[in-house]
Parts: structure tokens; sequence; C-alpha cells
């Protein structure tokens, strides 16, 4: 992978990390108070049968459970992937969507195929969980036996150099529990996306990671990898964070630590990944767009409930619910669902700017959920100070001056190539205490997600969407710099 390509990935992830903080209470019963002020006339009645209907709504998670049981995971360039997005574009249009199309997006599909590791020594083989980082080489079909080295961070590696030629390394990076879960994850995703690299420098054979998780069951936790170009292309994998614990404990008492470890990836070269598009077309300017959005694609080891299935229903689901409601909005909402978020690149969103290019001008604002769908706290925006200004009056009218908050940010990943152009992005902020309890894990499950905080995501998102999409004024664009 290029410096630009990870240079974009790991701005996305930027983005990310800037949008999402701990959530607050708040009554969803609750009715509009008169205390708020109405940032144009007719937005509190509007806003207040959204947050009625979706409330009340039993649509949304039955969706949610039939895309994740019917397709299961969503690995771009599968047939998986591609079935789901027939079937998103065929429910669109029983919704009564307009101009439901497929537009075409390639991606490098990689497969992760059979691994296993096995603790030699001590007192071997003791079979342990593993599971194989995006984008990763394989291991000789033989599969590799070292000894392995356990360091903690990137500092200790380079301490250790000259104990890592031949052998395996781990590390054994906790991720912390802190208020804010995002920059938590930050911290440790490093050790996932530039492990390989570091190690193989020092002649390391492979690389296992510690589970990017804070609460753990023994389960694996994938993710996407990257390499250097200028560094030799090692094996990677991830381990649960109790055994990454193990293997520190017996480190740190002096005992010789031995595994096998054997990874079959492989590459399926370029595939079809198609971004899927529909529009509720505005009552008065058609013209000008609003984008609502998440990402179609999942990891393989769970069915991409959390990650972003709950996203794909915001998405579907706002539009559904403004048409049915009768609150067709002035200017136009175009669901988009993103093709290839998790493997890097955001090649969706690049594609769907190239796509689009003539019409980035007309493009009001992009909205994005990719943050889990518990409980919302609000929303992250990049704009201009009199776009935020004015999102600031939408968010306290939708919470009634109770809980929800604006804060600078991104507005998601697949948006982000869009808020290059200048197109204001925001993003919804949920309460994310336990969302990386089941992140690329096998527990990214329909269960994962409860009804209440999907249908308060829902009425909250959906609100957003119809404020900016309903206001008689266009959000303005951030002025240029000079």
């Amino acid at each position: 992978m290029s410096h630009h390509v990870r240079r974009r990935l790991l701005f996305s992830l930027a983005s990310v990390l800037l949008a999402l903080s701990l959530s607050c209470e708040r009554a969803p019963e609750a009715p509009l108070g008169p205390g708020i002020a109405e940032p144009f006339p007719g937005a509190r009645g509007g806003v207040e049968r959204i947050l009625a209907a979706a409330r009340a709504d039993d649509r949304a998670w039955a969706r949610l459970a039939e895309m994740c049981d019917t397709f299961g995971p969503r690995p771009a360039g599968s047939t998986a992937y591609l079935a789901a997005a027939r079937w998103a574009a065929d429910t669109m249009r029983a919704d009564g969507l307009d101009g439901v199309r497929l537009e075409p997006v390639e991606v490098e599909a990689w497969e992760r195929g059979r691994e296993s590791l096995v603790l030699l020594a001590p007192n071997g083989p003791r079979p342990l969980p593993v599971t194989t980082l995006g984008g990763s080489v394989g291991t000789p079909p033989g599969g590799i036996e070292a000894d392995l080295v356990v360091v903690h961070d990137f500092d200790e590696l380079e301490r250790r150099a000259g104990e890592v030629r031949g052998k395996v390394v781990l590390f054994d990076h906790p991720m912390e529990d802190r208020d804010d879960m995002f920059r938590a994850y930050g911290d440790a995703v490093k050790y996932r996306w530039a492990g390989a690299s570091r190690a193989a420098r020092h002649g390391a054979r492979a690389v296992l990671v510690r589970s990017l998780t804070t609460r753990s069951l023994r389960t694996l936790h994938t993710g996407q990898m990257g390499y250097d170009e200028d560094a030799p292309r090692i094996p990677a994998a991830a381990i649960t964070v109790e055994d990454s614990a193990m293997l520190a404990r017996l480190a740190a008492r002096g005992v010789p630590l031995r595994v096998l470890l054997r990874l079959g990836p492989h590459r399926l070269g370029r595939r079809p990944c198609p971004n899927v598009v529909a529009e509720l077309p505005g009552r008065e300017l058609p013209d000008e767009v609003v984008v609502v959005g998440a990402h179609l694609d999942s990891w393989d080891l769970g069915n991409g409930a959390m990650d972003d299935g709950g996203g794909v229903i915001l998405a579907l689901e706002t539009a559904r619910l403004l048409r049915e409601n009768g609150l067709v909005p002035r200017r136009t909402i175009r669901v988009v669902l993103f093709a290839g978020e998790e493997i890097g690149g955001l090649p969706g969103g690049h594609a769907y700017v190239e796509a689009h290019r003539e019409e980035l001008d007309r493009h009001v604002a992009a909205l994005e959920s990719d943050a889990g769908t518990f409980r919302p706290t609000g929303f992250s925006v990049r704009a201009g100070d009199e776009a935020r200004e004015r999102l600031a009056r939408y968010v306290r009218l939708i919470a009634d001056g109770d809980g929800l908050e604006l804060r600078e940010g991104g507005g998601g990943p697949d948006v982000s190539p869009l808020g290059r152009e200048g197109v204001p992005v925001i993003g919804l902020r949920t309460d994310t205490t336990h969302y990386f309890d089941y992140h690329h894990s096998p527990a990214d499950m329909p269960e994962a997600v409860p009804d209440e905080d999907l249908r308060e995501s829902l009425a909250v998102f959906a609100a957003m969407a119809w404020l900016v999409a309903e206001a008689p004024d266009p959000l303005p664009r951030a002025p240029e710099k000079p």
C-alpha cells in the first residue's frame, strides 16, 4: 500500500477519533419545550413529528436483523456484499425512493483462509485462538515455528531490537478504558496497523497483536493492517486479550516461549463492490443534495450489525420515515451506502466524489453514522463557523436543550472525501462505552444493538438530516483558506 493511501486511511481514522465522546442521559419521550428557539418556521413541528415517529417505529431493528441474518458478513468484494447491495437497492425501491442504482466501485478483495496458532512451549502443544489481520500476507504452508518475544510498545521494540531477528513478536499493548473510547482506540491501533513493518525491520518473522478491546470473553478482534514499502512483508494476526496477557506474564517470569503460526490468507484480485445510491427528491430544490450514509461492507468474523449495519439502517430508515410521514424536505435526501471502508483507502467515498464531481457545489451537507447505534450523545461537525453555529441551533432543538452536544471533528470516514471538497460533514456521536466490546469481532451480531438505542439514534439522525435539507438557506461552505 502506498504512503499516499496510508495517509488517506489515517486521516479518515483521525476524523473519527475527533468525532466521538461519552454519552449523557436524556429523556427521549419529553416534548420539545417552548424555550428552545426555532431556527426557521416549521422546524419545531417537523422535529417533533420525526422524533415521535422514529421512537414508535419497530421496523429499524427488524430490518437490521433481516440484513445480518440473511447475508451474514459482508466483506468488500464478496458475493455476500453484492447480495446485500441488491437487497438494499430493492428495499429502497419498495420504500418509494427514486433513482435507485448501484454505482461502480472496485476493490482489491482479500480472504483470510485457514489460521491456527499453537503454543509449543512451555508445556505444549496448546492451541490458542488467532485471527489474521486484514491485508496480511500468509505464512509458508508449513507455518512459522519460532521463539516468541513479548514487547509492550514501539519503544521497547527498539530497545530490544537485537532479540527480535528470527522470532515472532507479540505487541501486548492494552487498549485502555477511557471516557473517550475512540481516543483509546487511536492510541492502540498503531500497533495493529504498523507493528508488522516496525518488527520486520529488525528481522522478525511474524507479529501478533493484542485484540483492540477493553472487555473480552476471549474474543478475537480483527482489523486492517498496513505495510511500509521499504520494509519486508511478514504475517500479522491478532490474539485474544486473555492470551496476550498470559504470554506477557510468562515472558515476565523468564519462561521461554515458542509458537507455531499458520496463516493462509490470499488476495482475490479486483472485484466489483458498488456503492448503493437512492434519493428522496426535494420538493422545491431537488438539485441541492444532502447525503445520508454509512458503509455497507463489514469484517468477516461477525455479521456487521454494529459496524456498520446500524448506520446502514439509519440511512435507509431516514428516507423512508420522512417520506411516509409526509415530511419530504425542500432539498433532496440522497442515501449512499459506501463500499470498502474496512479495507482502507476509502474506495467507496472517493468513487462517490469522482462520480458526482460536477454537482459537488450543490452538495449542502453529508451526514454519516459509523460509530455504532448505542444511545446518541450528539454530533461532530467539520464546517465553517457560520455552519457550525446554525447546526448548534439544530442540535439544541432536537435535544430540547438536554444532553446532545455538537463538537468539532470529522463527520465520518466515508464522507471525509466530501469534506475535503468543502462540503460540511456531520457525524452521529453515540455512547461508545461498549462499542469496542463488539467491534471487528464475532460478537458483532444484531443482539449487540439495543432496539431502544437504535430507535433513538434514528430519531436524532433523521431529525438532523431533515433540518439541514428543509432549512430555507443551505449550510454555508467554509471560506477558502488563503
